[in-house]
């Protein structure tokens, strides 16, 4: 599943084909996604100009002149920039079509993603209105995480996966970051310190920043905005390598299920 780092990259890679053009019309292909497709969507969208693209969370939002597009990958999505008499494929579900003849394609083969369009505060849509902070804004810290986590007796792992702490941080890079801070999955997340919490946030920002850098991760078929594969996966200490040799002890990488998620981690790194 595409997790914040390959959400922000797909927005920066569509930014600069979106600036200054105007939407001529939508085309709905499919519209039994996650949510259905409103199905007014091109009445709704023709003419107006893209003011911005911006990301929340998972959610990437197109700011238009009278509303807000909400856009979200799913499980398996992608969306491209490419010629918009490209012929289609079985997957291709929704094209927003832009004033210089070329389209945002949203390929979905799973179809858990999302188009949907408001009219309102789109930070109030029942989607967003309840989510954590980003974890890589400045109200993302120590104090933060250890203020949200006293009392709570959920493991550390499903503390920052839940989406209402804070967002973005999926399943791999909290396998990542908990290895960078030392600090096992399965730790209660009210029993560690503000110390260790500080070196927690500090590993969760340069984990994401790392793969942000490094084009995101390649698992199945996530692709970018041109279609291009990312490489973070090669940078992995810990996620997907049950069995093998860690790399800063030596020691074998273990693996567990927590919240039907997989879970990977060094035993001896990991306290």
């Amino acid at each position: 599943m595409p997790e914040l780092p390959e959400v922000e990259i797909t927005c920066r890679g569509l930014a600069p084909h979106c600036a200054g053009r105007r939407i001529v019309t939508a085309v709905v292909r499919n519209a039994k996604l996650r949510w259905p497709v409103p199905a007014d969507l091109a009445q709704q969208v023709a003419g107006q100009a893209v003011l911005g693209l911006t990301r929340r969370a998972k959610y990437l939002l197109v700011t238009l002149q009278r509303g807000t597009l909400i856009l979200h990958l799913g499980m398996s999505g992608s969306l491209r920039i490419m010629d918009s008499d490209s012929p289609a494929g079985v997957h291709d579900h929704v094209d927003l079509v832009l004033d210089n003849g070329t389209c945002i394609r949203l390929r979905d083969p799973r179809r858990f993603g999302a188009v949907l369009w408001t009219q309102s505060d789109v930070l109030r849509h029942p989607l967003l209105e309840n989510l954590g902070p980003e974890p890589l804004s400045s109200e993302f810290d120590d104090s933060y995480l250890y203020t949200r986590s006293r009392g709570r007796n959920v493991p550390i792992k499903t503390f920052l996966m839940d989406s209402h702490m804070v967002v973005g941080v999926g399943n791999i890079y909290a396998n990542e970051a908990l290895f960078h801070a030392g600090i096992r999955p399965t730790t209660s997340a009210g029993r560690l310190s503000r110390v260790r919490y500080a070196r927690l946030a500090a590993a969760i920002r340069a984990t994401l920043a790392r793969a942000i850098e490094a084009g995101g991760s390649t698992l199945r078929d996530f692709v970018n905005s041109a279609g291009e594969a990312g490489y973070f996966q090669q940078q992995y200490m810990v996620y997907g390598r049950e069995g093998e040799s860690c790399r800063i002890c030596a020691g074998s990488i273990r693996h567990l299920r927590q919240g039907q998620r997989s879970t990977f981690y060094c035993p001896r790194c990991q306290t």
